[in-house]
């Protein structure tokens, strides 16, 4: 019979917790706590988003569009220029890291290489 490599559960100290995907789980209590955090505390990596210029972005900052951008079902678009408030930085589809909105168009998601921090 071989040991258990994984850590005891942390509120029972049960030793027979088990993987599921990215968790483990504890067949005695029910509890599940995250793989990674199973024995070694590890940071987060914090992640840096920059705008066109290489300034980096927070929640909350005022930004304005470097290029006119098409917007699907809308005859204008966004033009260069426009100003827009309070983004909030986001893990976006395919590089669409901000979610804002923006007068006339609502909310929407842009990327953060097209748009300049003010």
């Amino acid at each position: 019979m071989t040991e258990n490599p994984l850590p005891a559960c942390p509120e029972c100290a049960g030793a027979y917790a088990y993987e599921m995907g990215s968790l483990l789980i504890c067949p005695e209590c029910g509890h599940e706590w995250p793989l990674a955090g199973a024995g070694q505390e590890e940071a987060p990596a914090e992640r840096v988003v920059k705008d066109a210029v290489g300034n980096v972005l927070a929640d909350g900052d005022t930004v304005t569009v470097t290029k006119g951008l098409k917007v699907k079902g809308s005859p204008t678009g966004i033009k260069a220029g426009t100003k827009v408030r309070n983004i909030r930085l986001v893990e976006g589809v395919d590089g669409h890291d901000i979610d804002c909105r923006i007068e006339g168009f609502g909310p929407m998601q842009l990327k953060s290489g097209v748009v300049r921090k003010v």
